[in-house]
């Protein structure tokens, strides 16, 4: 199974991107997707989360100019990003938790996408 990222790029600040990432593969039933980001010099920190059985999760920075979504038909999750700052800048990666046909339940990461905001 693979995650391919798109929408990644640069914009100034107050603008808005929108990241996608799809899932191929063999895949019996998707998970929890989520987005996580890490920035130059930090960790890796969880931006949003879709789990299956649970809440929507967001992080305290982007509550409110984030929204996850999903289209569970193409295994396709969206971060629409409004309202962006410069410390939002980071690679942000795409994860997704599935089953197989094997009733494994397995998780991938997608390889990242660059969001720079600048003036």
């Amino acid at each position: 199974v693979q995650l391919v990222e798109s929408g990644g790029g640069m914009v100034q600040p107050g603008g808005s991107l929108r990241l996608s990432c799809t899932a191929s593969g063999p895949i019996l039933r998707m998970n929890r997707m989520a987005w996580y980001r890490q920035a130059s010099g930090k960790q890796r920190e969880l931006v949003a989360a879709l789990p299956t059985y649970s809440e929507t999760y967001y992080g305290d920075s982007v509550q409110g100019r984030f929204t996850i979504s999903r289209d569970n038909r193409q295994n396709t999750v969206h971060l629409q990003m409004n309202s962006l700052k410069p410390e939002d800048t980071a690679v942000y990666y795409c994860t997704a938790e599935y089953s197989d046909f094997e009733y494994r339940y397995l998780e991938v990461w997608g390889q990242g996408t660059l969001v720079t905001v600048s003036s």
